[in-house]
């Protein structure tokens, strides 16, 4: 793959840029939501046919007491009990994106260092409260691999994604954990660690990495995007000033019923199981887009998300033509590190996936491959 501008900047390492070029607000569901219904959704992240059932009825039935003050002290708990942890090391949120405000706000850093490319809400809530953010460029022929020697020594704020929203790239924890300094906080967004089996190269639940910060997320895997709900994990003291700086019961009822369902024995089950099948759906959309590599389509390999990251010349024109074709998915160019040629791709189960390869097939040919 070739290595443009923005790239060879992140082989010098942290690099200050203004957002100018990228939408950091630009996410999935603009895809799905500018041309209303009717679209096959490959844009946005959230596991297909979610919520189930049995979560539905359990939210459902928190709504008789909507008249109380939200309690979060057993959803806390359960949180804390599935990671091994005491509740003290848990703070829940309205969804890991409020985590990410809320670290912007409340933590007292003077040179953050965003990795990309990932989700950029945490850099967009950086900028918003007032910090200069310096980016880590990942390149495109490393396999968008972290290489620690990029990030700056005098980081007191380093934030990463893992598996890693768009590249699906799963870091060795090792690795990251490498990155972890006296004086240095270090943010890991786990939001689709839960979709990875047996969530391999975990941090979530280690208190042997000096200023570990782990953010979950529940929206993913349980489709409860519109619900809000996911927490932090960190010590005692960094959740206190996260805490300090959120509003009164910043999570309402149902949310909280879901999250302590979301973590219990039957759900962790099914999330496993769900996992297993997220791989084997990946596999075959991996395997269906090599078939497009002599007409100049590469894929990020090995894919360990939820989702899979590709390049083609004229993506974008790809992607107008796959909307008339009645499929949505994600630009890749709102996201540091990326230009237009690049598209997210979320996993669908094979029957959806094969209509998709059609749909691109097509889309290719009418756009001149």
């Amino acid at each position: 793959m070739r290595t443009d501008g923005a790239h060879r900047d992140g082989a010098r390492g942290a690099d200050r840029q203004g957002d100018g070029a990228h939408d950091l607000r630009h996410h999935g569901d603009a895809e799905v939501r500018d041309e209303g219904s009717g679209l096959t959704d490959l844009a946005v992240n959230v596991r297909a046919d979610t919520p189930p059932a049995w979560l539905r009825e359990v939210i459902a039935a928190s709504l008789t007491g909507l008249a109380a003050y939200p309690d979060g002290r057993a959803a806390r708990a359960a949180v804390a009990a599935r990671h091994g942890l005491p509740a003290g090391h848990v703070l829940l949120t309205a969804g890991a994106a409020e985590a990410f405000v809320l670290l912007a706000r409340a933590l007292r850093v003077r040179r953050p260092v965003v990795v990309h490319p990932q989700f950029t809400e945490p850099e967009a809530a950086l900028r918003d409260a007032g910090h200069t953010v310096r980016r880590v460029l990942l390149r495109p022929s490393d396999g968008f691999r972290l290489d620690p020697a990029l990030v700056p020594e005098d980081a007191d704020l380093v934030v990463i994604g893992n598996p890693t929203n768009p590249t699906s790239v799963l870091h060795p924890a090792d690795v990251i954990a490498s990155l972890a300094r006296p004086g240095r906080t270090l943010v890991v967004d786990e939001a689709f660690m839960d979709a990875v089996p047996q969530e391999r190269e975990a941090l979530a639940g280690r208190t042997d990495v000096p200023g570990l910060v782990v953010l979950r997320s529940l929206t993913k895997t349980w489709g409860l995007a519109g619900l809000r709900i996911g927490y932090v994990l960190a010590s005692p003291g960094t959740v206190a000033e996260l805490e300090r700086a959120q509003p009164l019961w910043p999570v309402s009822t149902p949310a909280l019923v879901a999250a302590e369902a979301c973590v219990s024995p039957r759900a962790l089950a099914e999330a496993a199981l769900a996992a297993q099948r997220v791989a084997a759906d990946r596999a075959h959309l991996v395997a269906g887009l090599r078939e497009f590599e002599p007409d100049g389509v590469s894929v990020v390999e090995p894919a360990e998300g939820p989702f899979v990251l590709i390049r083609l010349e004229r993506a974008a024109a790809v992607r107008h033509r796959l909307r008339g074709l009645g499929f949505a998915v994600r630009r890749g160019d709102t996201f540091p590190g990326l230009d237009e040629e690049w598209l997210r791709l979320a996993v669908r189960d094979r029957a959806t996936v094969n209509r998709f390869l059609q749909a691109l097939d097509r889309a290719m040919t009418l756009t001149g491959r």
